[in-house]
């Protein structure tokens, strides 16, 4: 897993009801790594506080991607999640000062260069990797759309939106208007666009089967999902470790499997994004790779897997199966 870095909270503001803005900078004022827009960065988040274990939790970097001076990120309070003492609750209580392990930006959901247009869709706290799409696509001159979905007085980030975007941006406050705007935009668009969308798994499940009827190829459609939270239960496979075969079955991890049979797989956030229980695979059926963390390279050569969230998939005999080695 790549070295983290110390940084501290240099500016806390609630940007939107439930949504609160950081900008987390070097102690010593030093220029952070640049990155991709649309990257991420992953915050380790300790245990205690209801917390049995530590934390890590991936959000969506909102600020320039050149030699920044900062890290800008927004967190939406979920205030169910880990029974209440999950990381969004933590980060809601970070202010100026305070000090966080963050690991180097990633990106898994980079604007396409060549594209001859980008199509920009996101709902509530959905709207973060879009700025940074979006502040990119001004830089650059590129052609750009964005339509935005979020309730009257709830929207985080839509000054930015507008700021950066002027008469591209559209902001819509019911599903209704936007799914009518939506249908028109998707038909719209010259060849060549590319759509991007990050929302909750139905406003992207909507956009997706609607790009679908539109006849949008599929390698045009680029998703960001809020984690795992945002996958499917996944189908039952089997899985080789060490002479045993072990049952993972629907709804279960892959990691989650391991550790109930007493093996100990390091492992951080479990939801795809840190990297720490990255296993190596002797032979699969098929992979399904669900990460954020895996380029692009290393999920073609097949030969590892995040084992919190990826899954075997079914061979030319049925059969859904992997090894892995310890």
């Amino acid at each position: 897993m790549s070295a983290s870095l110390s940084l501290v909270v240099l500016d806390a503001v609630d940007a939107a009801p439930g949504v609160r803005s950081l900008s987390l900078a070097d102690p010593s004022g030093a220029t952070l790594p640049s990155y991709t827009p649309g990257s991420h960065v992953v915050v380790e988040i300790p245990a205690g506080e209801g917390r049995e274990r530590p934390l890590a939790n991936a959000y969506s970097l909102t600020g320039e991607s050149l030699h920044p001076d900062r890290y800008s990120i927004s967190v939406l309070h979920v205030p169910h999640s880990d029974g209440g003492h999950g990381g969004s609750a933590w980060m809601h209580t970070l202010g100026v000062g305070s000090q966080v392990q963050v690991l180097p930006p990633r990106s898994a959901f980079a604007p396409v260069r060549p594209a001859s247009r980008h199509l920009l869709l996101g709902a509530g706290i959905g709207v973060t990797p879009l700025v940074s799409h979006l502040r990119s696509h001004a830089r650059w001159g590129a052609p750009v759309e964005v339509l935005h979905l979020a309730r009257p007085g709830q929207g985080a980030h839509l000054d930015d939106l507008v700021e950066l975007g002027g008469d591209a941006v559209t902001l819509v406050h019911d599903r209704a208007t936007w799914l009518t705007i939506l249908r028109g935009r998707l038909r719209a668009q010259p060849m060549g666009t590319h759509l991007y969308t990050c929302g909750p798994a139905g406003f992207m499940d909507t956009v997706v089967a609607e790009a679908t009827v539109a006849g949008w190829p599929a390698g045009r459609v680029h998703l960001e999902h809020f984690g795992i939270d945002a996958l499917a239960p996944g189908e039952p496979f089997t899985v080789g470790v060490d002479g045993d075969v072990l049952d993972v079955p629907s709804g279960v991890s892959l990691l989650e499997a391991l550790e109930e049979a007493g093996r100990e797989i390091p492992s951080l956030c479990r939801q795809g994004v840190c990297g720490e229980c990255r296993l190596k695979v002797g032979s699969a059926t098929g992979l399904l790779h669900r990460d954020l963390y895996l380029t692009d390279d290393d999920k073609a050569a097949g030969d590892c897997v995040m084992a919190c969230v990826s899954r075997a998939q079914p061979g030319a005999d049925g059969r859904s199966h992997l090894e892995v080695l310890l």
